[in-house]
């Protein structure tokens, strides 16, 4: 198999070939290096590599392997981890001057979780500073594979170029208001937002603690839910996590059949209002493909959302005041002007406009919650305007991030778990990603159903052109 051809095999595909030994770890691990020294120059996805570590560990699995010893389908897999993602032999700096150099003590407890599966950690992924909206002036921001031009997504964009880039087999991001969800419909990926608590967080730098999510970035829905089952379930160390089973996710996905009789709900006239042509269009096709899949069209009102995001948007800067009270304004002159005016906004919110906006995001929960006891899964696009260009995106971060984020930050109030999934690309040939959104707790729902739709399209299977 062509090196460019392994690159881009899905997860379940490689753990076939290593399992039959018809692939040696260590051979996956050092071409993953070699490919990383050819293209990331250009990229910038890596904030940090541990190249030398992470052959050491390809040829113990190797050696685990050949005893019989088999862990599973990501044993050997070249995983990527964003870098806020505490690991103990490996800077964790979160894209900031504040943390440059910070070697913790511990593993993430979701880092553990993948090395008791196999997986072999590649490095740590670039992100924005501390996870916001914008990079650290002295960060070179990572460059969307598909074209330079593209916005790469937001703060995990890093763990997307290098997945989309064949860079790493899968990667973990973080979503707090869509910073998986966004950087996977950018370079056309499948990511995944977790119901809030099914992922500890414990050993990750916070953005905002009760939104924060870590999840898979994957090239497939089989990819995600193999992630997924590595890293879910309860932690004694968080005691946010959920105490709920985690299930066998890609044992359970169903083949094409997965969505049939699936009551797939859309609010065509509330994704209307600011939707592009572009955008409507691929909501369109995309219903059409459920219908032939057997899935059940409904019809349902979606809350109004603009006051609400509004109001997230304010609890967001007060948690993320809160998780930089150490060191901010003590080290304001290490933050970057987007963060610092970020922190002090939130240091500065009244605390009765605090308690209106818990009282909404409480509201909107509920309002979705009344909404699911009528359908099973919430169809919506990622970007009102199609996927922006860099230019776009940071004149938004500016003036009106809730723009890029309207169809994000819901999911993400309400606590409940995304399904991002590619689309047809554009006409241009932008990525194009839509949502689908669950009930808490029924991540496997969403995994079946965008699997049976993978089943039907190929749209998951673009890839960039690289020099």
């Amino acid at each position: 198999m062509e090196n460019q051809d392994l690159h881009y095999q899905p997860v379940a595909r490689l753990a076939a070939l290593i399992r039959a030994r018809d692939l040696s770890c260590e051979d996956l691990c050092r071409s993953t290096f070699e490919r990383i020294d050819a293209l990331d120059p250009c990229l910038h996805s890596y904030a940090a590599l541990r190249e030398e570590r992470a052959v050491a560990e390809a040829r113990v699995a190797d050696a685990e392997i050949a005893r019989g010893q088999y862990r599973g389908p990501l044993h050997g897999m070249p995983i990527a981890l964003k870098d806020l993602i505490f690991t103990q032999d490996c800077d964790t700096q979160a894209g900031t001057a504040i943390h440059r150099g910070f070697r913790p003590t511990h593993d993430a407890t979701v880092v553990q979780r993948l090395k008791h599966h196999g997986a072999v950690i590649v490095g740590k992924a670039q992100m924005t500073e501390a996870g916001g909206m914008l990079h650290h002036p002295d960060v070179t921001p990572p460059l969307n594979p598909f074209g330079h031009h593209i916005w790469a997504g937001a703060s995990s964009s890093g763990s997307a170029v290098a997945t989309a880039a064949g860079l790493c087999a899968a990667s973990l991001g973080s979503d707090t208001g869509g910073s998986i969800r966004s950087p996977s419909a950018c370079n056309g990926l499948t990511g995944l937002r977790p119901t809030w608590g099914r992922v500890s967080r414990f050993g990750i730098f916070d953005l905002a603690q009760s939104y924060d999510t870590i999840g898979p970035i994957a090239r497939c829905a089989e990819d995600a839910a193999i992630v997924l089952s590595a890293i879910a379930g309860i932690d004694a160390y968080d005691p946010t996590s959920l105490a709920q089973e985690v299930p066998a996710y890609a044992a359970g996905l169903g083949g094409i059949d997965g969505a049939r009789s699936v009551r797939i709900g859309v609010d065509t006239s509330y994704i209307a209002r600011g939707a592009s042509c572009e955008t409507l269009g691929m909501i369109e096709e995309v219903q059409a493909h459920f219908t032939e899949l057997g899935a059940r069209l409904t019809h349902f009102d979606m809350p109004e959302t603009d006051e609400l995001c509004m109001e997230v948007a304010a609890l967001h800067a007060a948690e993320l005041a809160l998780a930089h009270e150490a060191t901010y304004p003590a080290r304001a002159d290490l933050y970057g002007p987007w963060l610092a005016r970020a922190v002090d906004r939130g240091r500065l919110l009244p605390p009765m406009q605090l308690a209106a906006a818990g009282f909404a995001r409480a509201r909107f929960t509920g309002q979705l919650d009344q909404i699911f006891a009528r359908v099973d899964v919430l169809l919506l696009p990622v970007f009102a305007g199609g996927t922006p260009t860099r230019t776009e995106a940071e004149r938004l971060a500016q003036d009106d991030p809730g723009t890029i984020f309207r169809f994000t930050i819901p999911s993400g109030a309400a606590g409940i778990p995304s399904l991002t999934l590619p689309a047809r690309p554009n006409e241009d040939g932008r990525p194009a990603g839509f949502q689908l959104l669950g009930r808490r707790g029924e991540e496997q729902l969403l995994l079946r159903v965008g699997h049976a739709l993978q089943c039907l399209t190929d749209w998951h299977l673009a890839r960039p052109v690289l020099c």
